[in-house]
Parts: C-alpha cells; structure tokens; sequence
C-alpha cells in the first residue's frame, strides 16, 4: 500500500478548525461534532465514526491526523486503551484491502480531499444527505476519493509508527503494553 509518501508540508499547519468536518460523512452523518469529541478524548465515540463495518470514512484521516499529531506531544503513558482500540480498528479495515493496493490510485495529496467536489453540501439537510447516499456515487465516495481515506490513514499511521514504539518501551500498563506490540507488529507487516 506504500504507494506514495504523506506531502506533510500543506497539511503540517493545518489546524483541526480547518477542516469543514460539517462537510464530511461518518456512518451516521456528518462529522460535525468530531472537533470537540478529539478535544474531550471520547475515542469510542469518534471510532464508531470513523469505522464502521470494515469501512473507513471521510473523516477517517482527518481524525487520525490530529490525534496522531496529538500523541507526539503527550508522555508515553497518557495514551488509552480506548484510544489504541481506535487505531486497530482502523489497520484492521486496512488490512482487509490490502491485497487491492497495487490497483488503486489516491488522490496527490491528503489537502485534496478537502476539494469542493469532494465535500458534501454546506447546509447538511438530513433530507438532502438522504438523497446523495441513494446516488449510485455518492459525493467524496468515487473510487479514487474512497481509496485515498484507506492510502492516507494507512500513511498517517505508518508515520506514528515511531511514536508507537516508544510509546510501548516506555508503559508500564500491561494491557496497554500488549495493545501497543499488536499494534506495533501490525504496522511493521505493512
């Protein structure tokens, strides 16, 4: 899946209020809420938004960007096991592609994804949103859009793979230390 690497330059500035998240989907809507849910830790929550079934999202990189960029900044031993259950479930969605890698294609950069013909409408009317998901492709669900949330979630987290090894030689939590080998192990298979 390493097709390409991560251009951090226009996404390492980006602020979390730079992202219409009123404007990307989850399973159950729109990921208007994911800001504060990422600001309050409520990783159950922002999983069941951000996986689903298998599935990755609209939002899924976007989350994965700044909580990855979060855990760079914390001690080794601040990081939950909700929030570590969050991350194997997305390499687990991962992992069920995988083998499609070689005859994908993303789009150039994380930042395109936030192209206006990628982005659902700006009122967010139930309605509306009901219809566009009956559409035969749905808006930011074209086959190069929806591969690009698996490429660049699966880059972000190749990315923390640093963190996370760190992380696991400095826990003391066995739990979480087992959560971090498994997880650890899964992304060195990548």
């Amino acid at each position: 899946m390493d097709t390409h690497k991560i251009n951090t330059a226009p996404i390492h500035n980006l602020q979390i209020t730079d992202v219409p998240w009123h404007r990307l989907t989850t399973p159950f809507g729109r990921g208007t809420e994911l800001p504060q849910m990422i600001s309050d830790g409520e990783y159950k929550r922002i999983a069941n938004l951000i996986e689903h079934q298998g599935t990755l999202w609209q939002v899924t990189p976007w989350v994965l960007l700044f909580l990855l960029r979060d855990i760079r900044t914390r001690r080794p031993d601040r990081i939950t096991l909700s929030e570590l259950e969050l991350y194997h479930a997305v390499v687990g969605a991962i992992e069920m592609v995988q083998e499609q890698a070689d005859s994908q294609q993303s789009v150039a950069s994380l930042t395109m994804l936030l192209d206006e013909k990628y982005l659902w409408s700006e009122n967010g009317d139930p309605e509306e949103d009901e219809l566009e998901w009956e559409e035969e492709e749905a808006r930011g669900y074209d086959s190069v859009a929806f591969w690009s949330y698996y490429d660049y979630s699966y880059q972000l987290l190749k990315q923390a793979l640093p963190d996370f090894e760190s992380m696991y030689q400095h826990n003391s939590d066995s739990e979480i230390a087992e959560a971090l080998s498994e997880l650890v192990q899964k992304l060195q298979k990548f």
